[in-house]
């Protein structure tokens, strides 16, 4: 089972004591995480400023400190549109990113705009491709345009337990349907995040849990760090084991 470690998303700096902004901050979590059990990490590149920046300048250091400095796992990055609102922008900075300093894979959110093309570019940069799956219609992406992806993340996105989890079965049914057979990741966020985790390990997906999902354990305490939220997904993966 893969468990991946989302560092801190879209949220502004300061949202938790313990986000990780600056590459120095996100090079000593993905330590902290790892010694908890991840098995992969997920960043949104920052700035200077601590804004989400998919810029060249911004995403090779990043990934030179990470090798050079981080645990030797994964690396995932995003490329959602709330680190770079236009498409075609986008499209090239992710074109421009250094040869020397590629993550691992990249999420890629099927329902944004140029989603399709950009999955390609990767596909050509070697660069594997964790295809975010929101909604049914987001399914119906992934499956009629044959997308070459190394796993799916299934990402409902519901506020309550219940319609997040239909979500998730009606995705999940399609692509069993459909014969879609790269490995599943399923996810919530904040509210949902320990449920669906809960689905997700009864299910055998892959999971991820972080900063990124949810500031909150299971009990609704504020968590530490994102080492504490890694360390009790680990340990219910561990205990339904």
């Amino acid at each position: 089972m893969r468990i991946v470690a989302c560092l801190n998303g879209d949220r502004r700096p300061g949202a938790h004591p313990a986000l990780p902004v600056s590459v120095d901050q996100v090079v000593a979590d993905a330590h902290a995480v790892v010694a908890a059990g991840a098995t992969e990490i997920h960043v949104h590149p920052r700035d200077v400023g601590g804004a989400e920046s998919l810029e060249p300048q911004v995403v090779g250091p990043l990934m030179e400190r990470l090798r050079a400095e981080g645990p030797r796992v994964p690396v995932s990055l995003t490329t959602s549109l709330s680190a770079e609102s236009d498409p075609w922008r986008r499209y090239d900075l992710v074109q421009r990113w250094a040869a020397s300093a590629l993550p691992d894979s990249v999420t890629v959110n099927l329902h944004e705009a140029g989603s399709v093309d950009l999955v390609r570019l990767l596909g050509d940069r070697r660069i594997g491709v964790e295809a975010g799956v929101w909604t049914v219609e987001s399914a119906r992406i992934l499956i009629a345009t044959g997308l070459e992806v190394a796993a799916v993340l299934v990402e409902p996105t519901q506020v309550a337990v219940e319609d997040a989890r239909r979500n998730a079965d009606a995705v999940l049914s399609l692509l069993d349907r459909a014969g879609v057979g790269r490995p599943r990741l399923l996810h919530g966020a904040d509210a949902t995040a320990w449920p669906v985790l809960e689905s997700a390990v009864s299910a055998g997906y892959d999971i991820r849990m972080g900063l990124e999902d949810t500031m909150r354990l299971p009990d609704g305490e504020e968590a530490h760090d994102n080492a504490a939220l890694v360390a009790h997904a680990v340990s219910l993966a561990s205990a339904a084991a």
